[in-house]
């Protein structure tokens, strides 16, 4: 006799809109996606922190601009627990502030409104999966502000740079480099291109002696 395989649990989804059409197409759209259920609904910030502590879901779907406690500020509540929770911004802007104020309080994804429906069920699924979606007009605001104000003043790398340099010299693999900071193995790469032009070297063997010869080791507790 066969044991049934146990179902995968679904994703559960906390939607933070002030629109209630808004919250409507969602469920609708999110119906539809295999292995996705919405738990909540929450008509403002206040109501989003409550749910997400009361239902602890997978996702939250949050709209930045609603009435009393907005949704960046619900964000930063949110995480500020320690919840496992992932936030996720659907709104309709991209403007500089509010994407880089919207990061910092804890999101792991932006979205814009007029996205595809498919890239809001994407985003969803990437968020649970550890992945951090973000819109292209969002990831360029972050670029250029990493640019801008981001750069080591001693050696031109930038702070993520530095530390990705760290434990490339300590002998971490990229799989490891990325579970260590929280981040995509792809992104590890697109770190380690960067450092690579920006010393003017061609291999990790040189990026690891440059590092060496300027302290750039990291720390035994830092590679644990």
């Amino acid at each position: 006799m066969t044991i049934a395989e146990t179902p995968p649990r679904p994703i559960r989804v906390l939607l933070a809109d002030d629109h209630a059409v808004v919250r409507a197409g969602l469920v609708e759209l999110l119906r539809t996606a295999e292995g996705v259920e919405v738990v909540g609904q929450a008509t403002d910030g206040f109501e989003a922190v409550s749910l997400a502590r009361d239902l602890e879901p997978d996702v939250v779907l949050m709209d930045l601009l609603m009435p009393g406690l907005d949704g960046t500020e619900a964000t930063r509540q949110i995480t500020a627990c320690g919840s496992r929770t992932r936030v996720v911004a659907l709104t309709s802007t991209s403007d500089r502030e509010r994407v880089l104020d919207t990061f910092d309080a804890g999101a792991v994804g932006y979205v814009l409104k007029d996205a595809e429906p498919e890239e809001v069920i994407k985003a969803v699924r990437c968020a649970a999966g550890g992945l951090a979606p973000v819109d292209p007009r969002a990831a360029q605001v972050l670029l250029v502000s990493r640019s801008q104000a981001g750069r080591d003043s001693t050696f031109g790398l930038t702070a993520r740079e530095t530390q990705v340099l760290a434990l490339l010299t300590a002998g971490c693999p990229n799989k490891r480099i990325a579970r260590r900071l929280g981040i995509s193995e792809a992104t590890v790469k697109a770190h380690l291109t960067s450092v690579f032009q920006t010393l003017g070297v061609s291999d990790r063997t040189q990026a690891a002696l440059w590092a060496n010869r300027h302290g750039l080791s990291a720390a035994p507790d830092e590679v644990a």
